[in-house]
């Protein structure tokens, strides 16, 4: 019989949370770390409807990329979000595990999945630990030289895009070493100009990285949901490869939640 404390071990095997940065809050949010795991929800953020879907497709366990509990929670009242969906997961039942920045720091973590995806090879943290340069946030590498607007609709298409954000006033043409980071990667921009990438592919860029940084390097924002929703398939296949006859689920109710009209 597979626990909540297996699946937990088998996560942190693979992405320490030793490598979550300070302010993260990785690790068993809510529930009985002995329980037996009937069936597993995979899902980005923990929402009414994620829980609504777990319950349904009997699932006892949520394991999310995004903290439920990301700050200390001082009272359990239901008098905000969290609280309501920690009491909800709780009456139910329902024990939530996240891997967050742990798993954006691993080898073979977030950035990797998304070179994967972009065919990127050659491929180097951007932003290595002091004491371990094999992890740290974002990934830098190389790729078969394509002309800038292919490979931004390649962007566009990957990761289904609704409106990519991208500096117009880049003036390369020519895209051959691409930096990228899951999430909200914008604060890796000098590292990718560092690492003479030629474009930096991540989310939660600001007007002003565009204006600042623009001229020296192309910066591509694809949105946060859209750059992380691959930790998914890399939760997936972790747990998979420990526990092969476990049911697994990837949630089919979860949708961004920045909507373009």
């Amino acid at each position: 019989m597979v626990k909540v404390k297996d699946i937990a071990a088998a996560i942190e095997e693979f992405a320490p949370k030793s490598l979550q940065e300070s302010y993260d809050n990785a690790g068993l949010q809510v529930g009985d770390p002995e329980a037996v795991v009937s069936a597993v929800l995979l899902c980005l953020d923990v929402t009414e409807d994620i829980i609504a879907e777990a319950q349904r497709r009997e699932c006892n366990l949520i394991v999310s990329h995004h903290p439920l509990i990301f700050r200390g929670l001082k009272s359990l009242t239901g008098e905000d979000s969290t609280q309501r969906l920690v009491i909800e997961a709780l009456k139910n039942n329902i024990a939530v595990y996240s891997a967050h920045t742990n798993l954006d720091s691993v080898w073979d973590g977030v950035s990797h999945e998304i070179a994967r995806k972009l065919s990127i090879r050659d491929i180097e943290v951007l932003e290595p630990q002091p004491l371990n340069p094999k992890a740290g946030l974002g990934v830098v590498g190389n790729i078969k030289p394509v002309p800038k607007i292919e490979f931004l609709r390649k962007i566009k298409e990957t990761f289904n895009v609704a409106a990519l954000r991208y500096s117009a006033q880049s003036a390369g043409l020519v895209v051959r070493r691409v930096a990228v980071c899951g999430g909200s990667g914008a604060s890796l921009i000098k590292a990718a100009i560092k690492q003479e990438a030629d474009i930096l592919v991540t989310g939660d860029v600001k007007y002003h990285d565009f204006t600042s940084f623009g001229s020296e390097i192309l910066i591509a924002d694809i949105g946060h949901f859209e750059s992380e929703l691959c930790a998914r398939e890399i939760l997936s296949r972790v747990i998979r490869d420990k526990f092969p006859d476990l049911t697994i689920y990837f949630s089919d109710s979860e949708s961004n939640p920045i909507k373009i009209l």
